[in-house]
C-alpha cells in the first residue's frame, strides 16, 4: 500500500470515529428518556398532601408522553421517579441526597410540600444545581439566594398581607358588617411561622382588628381544648387557622364544633391546600366543615373541567383539587423547559424555567394565566385563592377567574 493510500484509509478511520462519537453524543444528549423527580410526604401526618400530588404528577407524565413525549428531543419520554419525604425535615433531607446520588441524571423535580420539609431538601438540590419548583409557602425558601429554586405560591408573607384585608372586604359585602376582633391558632412550622410574622407586625392594625386570642402549639395536635376556651372568651369576629395537616385540621374542625362555634355562627378560615381534601372531609364530616373558608395558593377554574373529570375518573377521587394541580402543572412547566432548552441537561433545564414568560400552555394552570419567576424565583403575580365547603365540597369564592359561588358570612 503507497503511503498516499495508507494516509487516505487513516483519514476515512479518524473521519469514522469523529462520525460515531458525534452519533454518541448526540444519543447522549436526546435520550430515551428523561428523569424528573418528585420528593413529597408519602407517610406519616402529611402523606395524604403527598399522594394527591404523586395523582397529579403521574398524570402530566403521561399526559406528556401519550402526547408524543418531548418533541424538541426526538420524543424522549418523561419518567418520574418518587421519593419520600417522611415526617420530618432531617428526614427529608436525608431523602434529597439520596434522590441527588441514586439519580445522576435528572434534570429538575418538585416537592416537598411542607415548608419545612422544603427548605432542608433545597439545600440539596441548589448544591446540586437542579432545578426545584415548589408550592411550598414559606418566603424563605426563596429568600435566601439560590438560582435554582422556584416557588410558584405566593410567599406567605405576601399571602398574610393579602388574606385579611381580603377577608374583611368579603365579610363586609356578605353581611353588611366589619369585622373588629379576629383570633389566631397555628403550629410553630415555617410556613406558619412566615405567615404571622407580618400578620402580628402590621397587617392586624392596619385593618383594624384586635386579636382576642392567639395560640401556638407544636404538631402534632393533641387537644385544642384549652385553646378554643381561650378563643370563644375573646369572642372573635372570625378565627385564622395556621394548622399544616389533616389530623389537626380535623381536630379543631370537630371541637369547635363540640363548643357550638361552627361556621354559621363564627366564621373561619383555614390555611392551605390540606384544609381542602377528600380525607378531610372523610375525618371530620360535611357538617363541621360547612362554611369554613380555606385561603390556598391555586385551586382549578373553570378552564380545568374536562382535566378534573379524567383526573376523577382515574384516581376515584371526588375533586380535583389544589395539591394535584400543583404537581400536575409543575412537570408540564419541566416539560416546558425540556422542550424550550432541547438537551437533557439540569443547569440549561433551570436558564429555560428562568427565561419563560407565558400566558399560554402551563400558565393556564394558575388563576392569573400567567407563567414567569422573578430573580429570587418567586412566580410574578401570584396570588391567594379561596375556597369554601358547601355541601361536603370546596367551592371555590375567589377571585372572579375561578369563582363559582359568592362567600357565605354570618349575618348575626
Amino acid at each position: 500500500m503507497t503511503d498516499l493510500s495508507r494516509r487516505s484509509t487513516m483519514g476515512l478511520g479518524l473521519a469514522a470515529g469523529a462520525a460515531t462519537l458525534a452519533s454518541r453524543r448526540a444519543r447522549a444528549q436526546t435520550p430515551a428518556e428523561v428523569k424528573i423527580a418528585m420528593l413529597v410526604p408519602l407517610s406519616g401526618p402529611w402523606a395524604r398532601q403527598g399522594i394527591l400530588e404523586q395523582m397529579g404528577a403521574r398524570l402530566a407524565v403521561d399526559d406528556v408522553n401519550n402526547a408524543g413525549g418531548i418533541k424538541s428531543m426526538g420524543g424522549a419520554k418523561l419518567k418520574l421517579v418518587e421519593y419520600d419525604t417522611q415526617d420530618s425535615a432531617e428526614k427529608a433531607k436525608d431523602a434529597a441526597q439520596r434522590m441527588i446520588a441514586q439519580e445522576p441524571e435528572l434534570v429538575g423535580g418538585f416537592g416537598c410540600w411542607l415548608s419545612t420539609f422544603t427548605l432542608a431538601a433545597t439545600e440539596v438540590t441548589e448544591r446540586a444545581e437542579l432545578p426545584w419548583l415548589t408550592l411550598s409557602y414559606s418566603d424563605l425558601i426563596t429568600g435566601r439566594g439560590f438560582k435554582h429554586v422556584f416557588q410558584s405560591s405566593p410567599t406567605a408573607d405576601r399571602q398574610a398581607e393579602e388574606e385579611l384585608p381580603m377577608i374583611m372586604d368579603l365579610a363586609q359585602k356578605a353581611s353588611g358588617k366589619k369585622p373588629t376582633k379576629v383570633a389566631f391558632i397555628g403550629d410553630n412550622t415555617a410556613s406558619s411561622v412566615s405567615f404571622m410574622k407580618p400578620m402580628r407586625a402590621h397587617v392586624v392594625a392596619d385593618q383594624g382588628l384586635t386579636i382576642v386570642a392567639d395560640e401556638v402549639y407544636t404538631p402534632p395536635l393533641t387537644d385544642a381544648t384549652t385553646m378554643i376556651q381561650h378563643v370563644r372568651s375573646g369572642r372573635p369576629d372570625f378565627v385564622v387557622f395556621q394548622s399544616t395537616n389533616v389530623p389537626d385540621d380535623k381536630l379543631l374542625a370537630d371541637k369547635f364544633a363540640e363548643f357550638n362555634m361552627k361556621s354559621d355562627r363564627l366564621p373561619k378560615i383555614g390555611g392551605g391546600g390540606h384544609w381542602a381534601v377528600p380525607e378531610l372531609l372523610n375525618v371530620a364530616g360535611a357538617e363541621n366543615l360547612e362554611g369554613i373558608l380555606v385561603g390556598l395558593a391555586n385551586w382549578p377554574g373553570k378552564r380545568q373541567a374536562d382535566l378534573e373529570k379524567r383526573f376523577m375518573a382515574r384516581t376515584g377521587e371526588p375533586w380535583f383539587g389544589h395539591d394535584s394541580i400543583f404537581a400536575y402543572v409543575h412537570v408540564m412547566i419541566l416539560k416546558e423547559a425540556l422542550e424550550k432548552c432541547g438537551v437533557a441537561d439540569r443547569r440549561k433545564v433551570s436558564e429555560a424555567i428562568h427565561a419563560l414568560d407565558m400566558t399560554d400552555g402551563p400558565a393556564l394552570f394558575f388563576p392569573d394565566g400567567h407563567l414567569k419567576y422573578d430573580e429570587k424565583g418567586r412566580r410574578v403575580g401570584a396570588k391567594l385563592c379561596v375556597v369554601q365547603w358547601r355541601g361536603g365540597k370546596p367551592v371555590p369564592v375567589y377571585p372572579p377567574s375561578i369563582a363559582t359561588q359568592d362567600v357565605l358570612w354570618p349575618r348575626v
